[in-house]
């Protein structure tokens, strides 16, 4: 209803009530004493009446209860101008001055004072209908985020600056209810001060600020209190300080200065006035016990009433008066759903001395229940002074109201009293427990104290002139900065009305009471608690049950106003004075702990950059509907995340392990289901993740790990191509893991351990041949048409996830802008270390293959290199020994000897972590692991390490034979584990690398000591360590054919697949590009003719298993890095290649430092942690192989040699050759055609025969002495093979 019309309605239906009106009086004491009698008779009634009104528009909100409340509140101010002027026009001053009943002049002087009464009617119309208007607009205020969704202030709005912990929600939550609230205020305002103004001046007062002034009956009322808060001012500074260092810890340097105000959104009240609802954000000690029973309340079964009935026990056992029955039956104690009211608590007198109410819209909580105590106290005031004359009826002044509720507070907030009443468990005592509940307590009290000050500061600066309309907005956030060091979040200007949008600047209702109260609550505190026999801290006080404190607040509560407030503070305490020395007593601890904070953090006091405020948040406020900027909330969302995901992925670890320890259809079935309920939960959680706006967010894991949730990887894509995708997957491991090559229909190979075997000791080229082509023609060419569909349906998921391609997605785990050029440039710095041992292998095999299959200026053929891959070259390390009369590191026949098995192998790698102070393997490790290829079953032999995300269950699969290069894979892979144990308490998310690298090059870097001879020797797999110039040539040549040969081949495969990812290499060009990338990186060629029907990128595990690649060149060039630091950290000397760290503690924690990291901070950090720099660098590693280098730089010289392959498309003859190859001289020999000429040279060619039986004799030997080797080599790849 618009407010003209309500006018209209209410011009002339405001004459009083003929029952109402005062009778006619004699100039007398006898008469004045018959008028203050009928007058408080007749003002009970009216008062009533009017009181009944404002209840019920309070209590339901709307125009027609509105209208109802103006009216009675125009009957009102008509009866206290009737009654006043009459008073005025019978009793003069004069007449009074012979009273001899100074009670019957301070009466009648009370009623001459008409206030807005005093106004001509249609003035007074217009002031009620402001009050009404400006009542409305503030209890009707809704901010709307969204068209379907709008926020009250209650409970809303307050449960967000409460609780959250996002700056842009608190920021839009803030600034939505200051413009809602405030802003339509501010026409109205400056017409209400000056009809407040214009009657108060009719009442001899100089303005409405003076008449408020005068309640307090001080000449010296401002200077006291500027005198009580320069006493205070120290404490406050110092709480200031230490909270907004707390809040720069949480919300960093661009939205706190150290130097400068606070920004008035971040302190857990819409108005900034108490801050205990950002405890969480500064507990003391928060090992020690903190003061919330609400959980406790809500356990036992707490609701309105009973918090009510428990806080008039309280009364009650002080001897005080219980609640009377209608208090029960009338008051508003929980929030209607069925129409909208003021929640605002508040307690009602209706002045008839037997109707007392409370309206509070309560809720189960502990601050709740200490401001049910609050309101009860302004019950049991009106109670103990229901006698007195109706002018009488208040507190001696109108802080003495607020404070009697909170003294008693004083006393429930006490852990004593709470563990009395049954909320509180265990009652702990000690300094750091009571310097948490301080602190808690003087974020309500202390910080309130210049808000309470500053309002009415502001208000009597209004009501004076000193502060025109137009510099409302401007003067009172002067004062904010001023005694609170707050300032706005935003910029506000005169547009904008801040101070209206708190209740009791539209509701009227003078401020200065709750300063007072704060002083005097504390003085009432500390006589109080003396008359209880209180002994101890006054902060330990509780008054329960002493009704000898009962009986001081009982004659304090009686007298009412009857009596100066100074007189009543007299008699209760001994002084007349207000006084803060006892609130300062009541803080002392926490006063003192907080200056020693902020001593030891070098804290300002106060705020010298006074005009300082924060930025204007990116993207606000448009994404705040859309997005979650609540820090808190995303901490709770990711712990609910993190146990579930754990449930979730043990249970998928599980169904994974079964199928690769038995391969069959029912354990693949079981493996794709639980996958599809894991990439659900990703899902659903990922995309939930997707809601969080992390911008503002300080604690970096929290960023991190949202960032890494909401890329839900092959989870974002729809169920149907889901499902097609995990068995595209499943299918192409399928097949490799049991594709077999068949020399005849009865004998069929397969890859582990037959077609390795061939390819690391044959040393027959067609063998190698059949066992190179077979391979491919197997596995390959039937994977090509499958990978071709999910090359499009990874794509579609990186795509979904907001990446340019699978192949963006996969290098961006690197989190280095800059991956690509960075590789590039470390592959550069390793090239001619490649060549120079390309070079220098491609002799060795041109002396034993010869010009035919071998060109000195060409690529090596692919399958002479003793490895299905061509990727790590050590099985041919009898073709190209430097010395070959020298040392050389193999110890499998010791290991064989000594009765070495699988077990003993992981024990003894077991004890060089352990030796290093690093964790021993758990009890289920060694009871679920599988160590060695069963017999009855197809199982995936491919070694790996596997971590179950329970904390507990850690397992390696692997085939596991004796001998040397197995023991290495062993602490490889334990490698893996260790890193598992070190890292499993880290969030799920962060169980992982630093980054993909990480992971291969701990357990490489173990390796690295392991191989060494000195090593070997101290475990007793090595009779003696011999050290000169051709050991430590072959001893580097060996591990370079591993490390140096892998490069290339590490680094091409991904460059494929990104390529194919990206488009560049189309599915026609599969074959004829993976064969250009391998020519030109590896100096590699085809040993036979390949087509496009063939797919020999498939031929290669990691391919149709979906693993990136890149981790292992990663790996190969920063195990070099972390070999360095940590032989520097167990305080090595010498050559890099013969550092063992094995028994160094301090090696050991250096690692365990940064496994313990796991994925949770940018591996450049990780880096730095443990090599001192933040970069992948090959230094240690050219280091490491400087003698190699050296010397096959010299040989190749020596011999002539061309680094590279110039004759790049040179391919070797697929003409048929004899079965065995053997050196060139005797093969000559051997082709010698015998004619009937020879024949009279028999004796020669006897000669001839004894030779070549000779020689025939040497080579059998030789090969059955390599054939003992060579069957005892490994069949079980590390990792990466």
């Amino acid at each position: 209803m618009h407010w003209a019309v309500l006018l209209l309605a209410l011009i002339g239906a405001s004459a009083l009530n003929p029952e109402w009106q005062p009778g006619t009086y004699e100039s007398s004491e006898a008469g004045a004493e018959r008028f203050v009698s009928d007058y408080n008779t007749t003002a009970e009634q009216v008062f009533y009446f009017s009181t009944e009104a404002s209840w019920t528009y309070n209590t339901n909100l709307t125009d027609y209860n509105s209208q109802q409340q103006v009216q009675a509140s125009l009957e009102e101010q008509a009866f206290i101008e009737a009654w006043g002027q009459k008073a005025k026009e019978t009793f003069s001053d004069t007449l009074m001055d012979t009273f001899t009943n100074q009670e019957l002049k301070t009466l009648i002087k009370k009623i001459n004072v008409l206030g807005p009464a005093n106004l001509p009617q249609t003035e007074r119309e217009r002031y009620n209908t402001i009050l009404s208007q400006m009542d409305n607009i503030y209890s009707t205020a809704k901010l709307c985020p969204k068209e379907e969704e709008c926020w009250n202030l209650e409970p809303e709005l307050k449960e967000i600056l409460a609780n959250s912990r996002s700056y842009k929600r608190l920021l839009y939550a803030w600034e939505g209810w200051h413009n809602v609230s405030g802003k339509p205020l501010k026409n109205l305002y400056p017409e209400f001060v000056e009809l407040s103004n214009k009657a108060s001046t009719m009442d001899g007062f100089e303005d409405t600020g003076a008449y408020w002034r005068s309640w307090y009956e001080t000449p010296t009322f401002e200077q006291d209190l500027e005198t009580l808060y320069k006493q205070l001012q120290p404490l406050y500074l110092n709480l200031h300080a230490f909270v907004r260092r707390k809040l720069y810890d949480f919300y960093g340097p661009k939205y706190i200065n150290l130097n400068g105000p606070i920004p008035a959104h971040l302190l857990g009240n819409m108005w900034s006035q108490t801050w205990n609802n950002i405890y969480d954000m500064m507990i003391p000690f928060p090992d020690k016990p903190n003061v919330d029973v609400t959980s406790n309340m809500v356990a036992q079964g707490y609701n309105a009433t009973h918090m009510f009935r428990v806080a008039e026990e309280f009364f009650t056992s002080l001897g005080l008066r219980e609640m009377p029955q209608k208090f029960w039956d009338k008051s508003m104690l929980e929030k209607p759903d069925d129409r909208e009211v003021v929640c605002h608590a508040s307690a009602w007198d209706f002045y008839n001395r037997e109707d007392f109410r409370i309206k509070q819209c309560t809720i189960a909580t502990m601050e709740q229940l200490f401001t049910v105590h609050h309101e009860m106290g302004h019950v049991e005031y009106y109670l103990q002074y229901q006698d007195q004359p109706v002018s009488f009826r208040r507190g001696a002044n109108p802080g003495f109201h607020e404070a009697i509720g909170d003294v008693l507070s004083l006393s429930v907030s006490t852990p004593k009293h709470l563990h009395t009443i049954g909320l509180l468990d265990t009652l702990t005592d000690d300094n750091e427990t009571d310097i948490n509940y301080l602190l808690k307590m003087a974020l309500e009290k202390i910080a309130f104290l210049p808000f309470g000050y500053l309002i009415d500061q502001w208000r009597w600066g209004v009501f004076s002139g000193y502060t025109p309309p137009e510099r409302y907005n401007a003067e009172w956030w002067y004062l904010r900065t001023k005694y609170q060091g707050i300032c706005p979040p935003v910029r506000r200007t005169e547009e904008f009305f801040d101070p209206g949008a708190k209740y009791h600047i539209p509701g009227n209702t003078p401020y200065i009471r709750y300063f007072v109260s704060f002083i005097l609550q504390f003085q009432f505190h500390q006589k109080l608690c003396q008359e209880a026999g209180h002994t101890g801290p006054l902060h330990k006080c509780d008054i329960y049950r002493s009704t000898q404190a009962g009986a001081v607040l009982e004659k304090v509560l009686r007298a009412g106003s009857s009596r100066p407030w100074t007189e009543v503070l007299q008699d209760a305490l001994g002084t007349n004075k207000m006084d803060a020395s006892p609130l300062m007593e009541y803080f002392q601890p926490v006063t003192a702990w907080l200056e020693e904070q902020n001593r030891l953090t070098g804290e300002t006091l106060g705020w010298p950059d006074f005009d300082w405020m924060p930025p204007v948040p990116e993207g606000y406020p448009e994404d705040v509907a859309d997005k979650i900027t609540d820090e808190t909330q995303a901490k709770d969302f990711l712990a609910d995340y993190n146990s579930t995901a754990e449930i979730v992925w043990n249970a998928y670890t599980e169904a994974s392990w079964a199928y690769n320890t038995d391969i069959n259809e029912e354990n693949k079935q079981m493996m794709l289901e639980k996958n599809l309920e894991m990439a659900n939960h990703t899902k659903i959680y990922g995309m939930e993740s997707r809601k969080y706006d992390t911008t503002d967010f300080q604690d970096p894991s929290v960023k991190r790990i949202l960032k890494k949730l909401s890329d839900l990887e092959r989870a974002v894509l729809p169920d149907a191509e889901l499902k097609e995708y995990n068995n595209l997957l499943a299918s192409m491991e399928t097949t490799y893991s049991v594709a077999k090559v068949c020399r005849d229909e009865n004998t069929c190979l397969p890859l582990d351990p037959d077609l390795n075997k061939i390819m690391a000791e044959s040393r027959d080229y067609d063998e190698l041949l059949f066992a190179w082509q077979g391979w491919r023609n197997a596995s390959g060419r039937e994977l090509r048409q499958s990978y071709e569909r999910y090359v499009e349906l990874a794509n579609l998921a990186a795509r979904s996830n907001g990446h340019a391609d699978n192949g963006a997605f996969w290098r961006s785990l690197y989190e280095t802008s800059t991956f690509e050029e960075d590789l590039e440039a470390l592959w550069k710095d390793l090239q001619p270390l490649y060549l120079n041992l390309h070079t220098y292998v491609r002799r060795a095999l041109f002396k034993k293959y010869g010009a035919k299959r071998i060109n000195l200026k060409g690529p090596i053929p692919a399958h002479l290199l003793g490895n299905m891959w061509a990727q790590t070259w050590s099985s041919i390390m009898d073709l190209v020994m430097p010395y070959p009369d020298a040392a050389q590191i193999d110890v499998t026949q010791a290991m064989i000897a000594n009765g070495w098995n699988a077990r003993r192998m992981f024990n003894e790698s077991e004890r060089f972590f352990t030796s290093l102070g690093l964790m021993a393997m758990p009890d289920e490790f060694w009871q679920k692991s599988m160590l060695e290829k069963p017999t009855d079953r197809e199982v995936v032999c491919h070694a790996s390490a596997w971590d179950f995300y329970n904390r507990k269950d850690f397992r390696i699969k692997q085939c596991t034979v004796v001998n040397m290069d197995d023991l290495i894979t062993v602490h490889h892979e334990m490698g893996h584990v260790q890193y598992f144990l070190q890292y499993k308490e880290q969030p799920i998310s962060f169980r992982d690398g630093a980054n993909p690298g990480f992971h291969e090059a701990i357990g490489d870097v173990l390796a690295l000591s392991v191989s060494t001879p000195k090593h070997l020797h101290s475990i007793g797999l090595l009779d003696k360590v011999e050290d000169n110039q051709e050991s430590t040539i072959n001893f580097l040549m060996s591990i370079a054919l591993d490390k140096i040969a892998f490069l290339p081949f590490g680094y091409l495969m991904d460059q494929w697949r990104w390529k194919v990812f990206d488009g560049r290499i189309p599915s026609s060009e599969y074959s004829k590009e993976w064969w250009n990338l391998r020519l030109k990186y590896q100096g590699l060629c085809p040993p036979v003719t390949r087509t496009e029907e063939d797919f020999d990128p498939g031929a290669k595990f990691h391919i149709p298993a979906n693993v990136p690649y890149i981790r292992y060149f990663v790996s190969f060039v920063i195990q070099f890095q972390f070999h360095k630091a940590l032989c520097e950290a167990a305080g090595h000397t010498g050559p890099l290649h013969n550092c063992d760290i094995y028994e160094s503690k301090e090696a050991g924690k250096l690692l365990g430092d940064v496994m313990k990291l796991g994925y949770s901070k940018p591996w450049p950090e990780a880096m730095a942690m443990i090599t001192g720099q933040p970069e992948m660098s090959v230094q240690p590693l050219m280091e490491y192989f400087q003698p190699l280098i050296t010397w096959l730089e010299q040989e190749n010289q020596n011999n002539g040699d061309i680094l590279g392959w110039p004759e790049y498309s040179w391919t070797p003859s697929t003409a048929d050759s004899a079965a065995v190859v053997v050196e060139d001289s005797s093969v000559d020999f051997l082709g010698l055609n015998v004619d009937q000429a020879a024949a009279t040279a028999g004796q020669w060619v006897l000669l001839v025969l004894g030779i070549v039986l000779l020689l025939a004799t040497i080579f059998l030997a030789y090969k059955y002495r390599k054939s003992r080797h060579l069957q005892n080599k490994s069949i079980s790849q590390v990792e990466l093979k």
